[in-house]
């Protein structure tokens, strides 16, 4: 395993990712106190889900052809001078001028983000390197789990030092801070990752954006649906709920917010042992079917819970715990499936393609959590939630049942996996 480069790629992503949290509570509680609907606060996120949508899928071409060091490199200068342009936003502006503009913020956040995301997570696939294939596997398992867990352990920080920030300093200053601080994490990164790491040995077709395998396809759609069903809670419906329902302060808001998102990520970083048991990567394929399951479940009882005005604070913080956990093992499964089912020369392409999908469903779900919860409440959302995770069960069906449906592992591989995973 490439320590160093490993090493670096991950703090460089656990920087940023501290900002991106901290700016998605600043702007959803700022907003908000101005006086911002729901619907409005939700078109605040449009652009910076819209532009990831994008970014995934050129910025995995790009990174194959000029090397992944490029584009995060891009997504780190991106995301300081979204930070230092969202600062100059005035109360005394118009409002149709405001949010036009605080969505073009986001969309360069938006595409920051995902060239951070892109590379952090292709860069597994090339640094993390065991002895032979069995170790391979099982090592990537392993630091993909915890590379994912971690940064969604950081971006809950985040959301409560956003909290924190916005109640001690401002809003401004608080940008500020945060623009300096990833400013130098890109300077050090600048003169320490080698400049080849991703870049591909042929030349990238343009035509190879779109042309993937079935179980890439798959696993893309499964993803979309997976995440819409979380956001259309998470982004809006939520927040909105504790702070106009519930009462709660802008810290209590950002600190639940912010345990929510780190325990879901310690979950994520454990996801190898809870399902250790599970096989190889057909194996691995029917666990996300049973997890997906186990998610419809919860969500429908906690829809029902808050649409009959059942202890809605327990309800909540119960029920949250539950999806988090299951929600947490679901996407750790995703996560190694997407690297697991493609090769190391393709592996930005696919999984830009695949996290343009993820894109897709935030930005579905995005919208929808402020629409269903203008018109619908929290307990909408939910029932939202619980259809969008119900079409993540049925997209997951059609994953590769054995080694033999699939192009991308072969038999042997998926038994040497499945004996390195019962040892």
């Amino acid at each position: 395993m490439d320590v160093r480069n490993y090493s670096l790629v991950t703090a460089a992503y656990w920087g940023f990712t501290l900002s991106d949290g901290a700016l998605r509570m600043l702007v959803l509680l700022y907003f908000h106190q101005l006086g911002y609907t729901p619907v409005s606060l939700a078109f605040l996120f449009l652009l910076y889900e819209f532009c990831g949508i994008l970014t995934n899928l050129f910025g995995g071409w790009i990174g194959s052809r000029m090397g992944l060091r490029i584009t995060l490199y891009a997504g780190l200068a991106t995301q300081v001078f979204a930070l230092v342009m969202l600062s100059f936003v005035q109360p005394t502006w118009a409002a149709s001028f405001s949010v036009a503009y605080v969505m073009a913020s986001q969309a360069l956040s938006g595409i920051a983000k995902d060239l951070t995301k892109m590379s952090s997570k292709s860069a597994v696939k090339l640094l993390v390197k065991g002895n032979d294939e069995a170790e391979n596997q099982t090592a990537l398992f392993k630091w993909v789990a915890i590379l994912t867990g971690s940064k969604n352990a950081l971006k809950g920080l985040g959301f409560l030092l956003g909290g924190v920030l916005l109640s001690w300093v401002g809003f401004a200053a608080s940008l500020w801070a945060m623009a300096g601080a990833l400013a130098i994490i890109l300077v050090c990164a600048l003169f320490m990752l080698d400049a080849d790491m991703g870049r591909t040995k042929t030349k990238t077709k343009f035509t190879q954006l779109f042309a993937k395998s079935r179980e890439i396809n798959v696993l893309s759609i499964a993803r979309f649906y997976l995440f819409s069903s979380r956001d259309v809670w998470f982004v809006v419906g939520l927040p909105i709920f504790l702070a106009t329902q519930l009462n709660w302060g802008f810290t209590g808001v950002g600190a639940f917010m912010a345990a929510w998102v780190i325990g879901y990520g310690f979950v994520q970083a454990f996801a190898p042992k809870l399902i250790r048991k599970s096989g190889g990567v057909a194996a691995k394929a029917r666990a996300a079917q049973i997890w997906a399951f186990a998610l419809v479940l919860v969500s429908a009882a906690m829809a029902l819970a808050i649409q009959f005005d059942f202890h809605p604070t327990a309800s909540i913080l119960i029920g949250l715990t539950v999806f988090g956990i299951i929600f947490a093992v679901n996407s750790s499964i995703h996560s190694y499936l997407i690297l697991a089912y493609t090769d190391s020369d393709q592996v930005a392409l696919n999984v830009g393609f695949y996290y343009m999908a993820n894109a897709c469903g935030r930005l579905v779900g995005t919208l929808l959590s402020g629409v269903v919860y203008l018109y619908a409440g929290l307990s909408g959302c939910l029932w939202a939630s619980t259809a969008l995770v119900a079409g993540a069960l049925l997209s997951t069906m059609w994953l590769p049942r054995s080694s033999h449906e699939s192009s991308a592992i072969s038999e042997a591989d998926d038994d040497m996996l499945a004996g390195v995973t019962n040892a």
